[in-house]
């Protein structure tokens, strides 16, 4: 399942998040994934990376990361999972993708992440603007001052700035969406398929990277 325009207007609306347009539509290529027309960079080369662009304000991106977690606490040492918040150009989600970037900065983004996703989706708490968010955060023993230096700090705005580039470099429309080692994206897919297929790339990915030695 994946999460796209038309479901978010409806739960932008009773969230109080604002809608915005999203970026151009996915790229289409056979049944379980496609082949990107220009590969892209990764952050390390010399392993496989999966990218999952998501975000919190996304209820199949809440129901994907259980699974996802599970998934990735198995993956071998040349496989690394790396999470890429998008905002679509819309301020709220902006505003949920600078808070797992200053989470991450504090360090307390593992400890909390599942709770985030718990607090939007089933108690509906409007973590869409900075001052809930803070409020949340030191609730949950964060260190707000910490927290809020890199809320609104150069290093997080520009983390969320790349985060919107890779997905329009890749032409993700919807989340959650998966990547494999910057070639390969994974058709929109129940999400034990959605895994399954990436176990397949990154095997593929893994024997690609072998030939080239």
């Amino acid at each position: 399942m994946e999460f796209d325009r038309r479901r978010f207007v409806s739960a932008a609306l009773a969230l109080g998040a604002a809608a915005a347009a999203g970026p151009v539509a996915a790229q289409s290529a056979g049944r379980e994934f496609a082949v990107l027309n220009q590969a892209q960079p990764t952050d390390e080369p010399g392993k496989v990376e999966v990218l999952e662009f998501f975000s919190y304000g996304c209820p199949h991106c809440a129901d994907f990361n259980p699974l996802l977690t599970l998934w990735a606490a198995k993956l071998p040492a040349d496989v690394v999972l790396r999470k890429v918040p998008v905002s679509f150009g819309r301020a709220a989600w902006g505003n949920a993708a600078k808070l797992f970037y200053a989470l991450e900065v504090t360090g307390d983004l593992k400890r909390l992440e599942a709770d985030v996703f718990k607090a939007i989706h089933q108690e509906r708490t409007n973590l869409f603007d900075e001052k809930t968010i803070t409020a949340w955060v030191t609730a949950r023993g964060v260190d707000g001052k910490k927290f809020t230096e890199a809320f609104g700090s150069f290093g997080v705005q520009s983390k969320l700035r790349r985060g919107d580039q890779l997905a329009h470099a890749y032409k993700i429309e919807g989340v959650p969406a998966l990547a494999v080692d910057g070639k390969f994206l994974i058709a929109t897919l129940p999400f034990d398929q959605q895994l399954a297929v990436a176990d397949k790339l990154i095997a593929r990915a893994r024997s690609e990277k072998a030939g080239k030695k």
